[in-house]
């Protein structure tokens, strides 16, 4: 487990274990029933969310947690980037912050650990696919952290009623 100094928080990272995850859905189902960063709809079940963990830990990929006094502040997690075998090195990332809690260095941190693993792990390249070109926050911190912007995909999401871009932001991991 590791303890970076943010701005203004000390948080532990450290890999997510089943008993974080009742507390990474209640994070996660803000932003699904709020916000556009998230193209889900319906909020996924912990059972489901115990499930996805899963599936990403037997990849051999990072799941990681925020933990601030104990209790998980935000999570995120590397996946791969598609399914088929030529894009193997590649992955893709995803982070969420508690509400409350945007602003301190979280998001960095745990992004910046899940770059250090993947790295470590060989991959490549790390795509991010930002959900809602509006996202200045998330943009920021991928940016602050070596990514680049490489394209938008207009129009290719539909929620709350309106149509959603995603930008894809692209780092080098090796």
């Amino acid at each position: 487990m590791s303890s970076p100094r943010l701005a203004s928080t000390l948080v532990d990272i450290a890999d997510a274990e089943p008993r974080h995850m009742a507390a990474v859905q209640a994070i996660y189902s803000h932003y699904v029933l709020h916000d556009l960063c998230s193209f889900e709809e319906q909020v996924p079940s912990v059972e489901e969310m115990q499930a996805r963990r899963a599936d990403v830990r037997a990849r051999g990929l990072p799941y990681l947690v925020a933990l601030k006094d104990g209790e998980v502040a935000g999570y995120a997690y590397a996946t791969a980037y598609r399914a088929r075998s030529a894009y193997r090195h590649t992955v893709e990332d995803s982070i969420y912050v508690a509400q409350g809690m945007h602003g301190h260095g979280i998001g960095k941190a745990l992004l910046g650990e899940v770059i250090r693993r993947c790295t470590d792990g060989g991959f490549t390249q790390m795509v991010a696919v930002v959900g809602n070109s509006a996202n200045a926050g998330s943009q920021g911190v991928h940016q602050s952290l070596g990514f680049e912007r490489v394209g938008v995909l207009r129009d290719v999401g539909f929620k709350f009623g309106q149509w959603v871009d995603t930008v894809l932001m692209q780092r080098a991991l090796r």
